[in-house]
């Protein structure tokens, strides 16, 4: 296993253990904690997950949407056969619909008003303490949303305009792009490497309102130490069985772009969480992830490797099961693993080192100037996302 997956399952014990449960406005409970910390030495190991796979092109691209091509257009994540946004995009009527978490008695004619996210003021950009008002048409007539996903009923919506359409509203890329943050990093650690207002937040007020989801990932701070570059990452809200991998090897990746393009080495990834969180309807995949580290810590504590090699014998009956069943998925992992031990690697990100400029650094679903080397996991485990 990788430094970063010791990190990540203490944190999973560590919320199993203390965390408190909680309703949010997913309508699915959450069990989390107050805050948590890491810290990566990018010239030790490249921070990437075994105990599941992650994903890491698609990862690296959606960095790359937020903070190259600074797009909050999802059809850019779409060409390049990326999902992991389409529960945040605007309908093509402007309208962005809420749907039932478990929709049981599904309800095609089920009508709700849309209200009007900038009817509240700048001071209460969520209505936390203020009502949203509804919209109303250019007629002067009420608007109302249906679903558009059968099967689902629609839970709430709210109006962000057809100029909006295809997006997710005025967050992540938005921000970067009205900022110009990446050029602005990049003349800051060239031109002024001892400044201490390296400071870049994706949380601007005047855009909370239209954001469909406002940025978990909000801050990042950077600084030069003795010739390595240095990232501080601040995140107000973290899914942890599924933002957190690709969060984490996102901002380790953006870490060694800059770093790169500026002639400098990259040095820590500090990070910290506030509410870091599992939904309650991923702990049976939470536990799955567990059981894979446990089987790994046991099977290393086996120091003969004919012992290992035994194990993986039997588990050749795999052969005759069906690939979608538990069973299989279980003993699958676990060959995955002796495969781990019997052969031991440890990940690195290999950047082409002819790019010498963050925006040509390429963004094609094919991402050539990035290659993942010597990446062994133990396979997939599947997570329920909340809206």
């Amino acid at each position: 296993m990788t430094y970063f997956d010791e990190e990540y399952i203490k944190l999973l014990k560590r919320i199993l253990k203390e965390g408190e449960e909680v309703e949010n406005r997913t309508g699915i409970n959450t069990v989390k904690l107050p805050e948590h910390y890491f810290k990566f030495d990018l010239r030790d190991e490249y921070p990437i997950l075994s105990t599941k796979q992650t994903f890491y092109k698609n990862a690296i691209l959606e960095m790359l949407w937020i903070w190259q091509a600074s797009s909050n257009d999802v059809e850019w994540l779409h060409e390049r056969n990326v999902k992991i946004w389409d529960e945040w995009i605007v309908d093509d009527d402007g309208i962005y619909r809420i749907y039932e978490p478990n929709t049981k008695d599904y309800n095609p004619d089920k009508e709700v008003i849309v209200m009007d996210p900038l009817s509240v003021p700048l001071s209460d950009p969520f209505g936390e303490y203020t009502s949203f008002e509804p919209k109303y048409n250019d007629e002067g007539k009420l608007m109302t949303a249906k679903s558009r996903i059968p099967g689902k009923n629609i839970k709430a919506a709210k109006w962000y305009g057809k100029g909006y359409a295809g997006t997710i509203g005025t967050a992540y890329g938005y921000i970067t792009k009205r900022y110009d943050m990446a050029r602005s990093l990049i003349n800051s650690i060239k031109n002024c490497p001892t400044a201490r207002r390296k400071v870049f937040s994706l949380w601007q007020n005047e855009f909370l309102r239209t954001a469909v989801l406002p940025s978990c990932v909000w801050s990042t701070e950077w600084n030069i130490y003795k010739d390595t570059l240095n990232l501080e990452v601040h995140q107000r809200s973290c899914d942890v069985p599924l933002g957190l991998p690709f969060n984490v090897t996102q901002y380790a990746t953006l870490l060694k772009m800059i770093a790169q393009v500026t002639d400098l080495e990259p040095g820590f990834v500090s990070y910290s969480i506030n509410e870091p969180h599992i939904y309650v309807n991923q702990l049976d995949g939470i536990k799955e992830q567990l059981r894979r580290a446990e089987t790994y810590e046991y099977l290393k504590d086996k120091s003969e490797l004919e012992l290992l090699c035994e194990e993986r014998g039997n588990l050749l009956q795999m052969k005759n099961l069906d690939k979608k069943s538990k069973e299989y998925q279980i003993l699958d992992s676990d060959n995955k693993i002796i495969d781990m031990l019997l052969d031991p690697s440890t990940p690195e990100l290999i950047l082409n080192k002819e790019v010498t400029d963050f925006f040509d650094f390429d963004n094609s679903k094919e991402l050539s100037d990035v290659k993942l080397v010597k990446y062994k996991h133990m396979g997939k485990i599947p997570m329920p996302i909340a809206q």
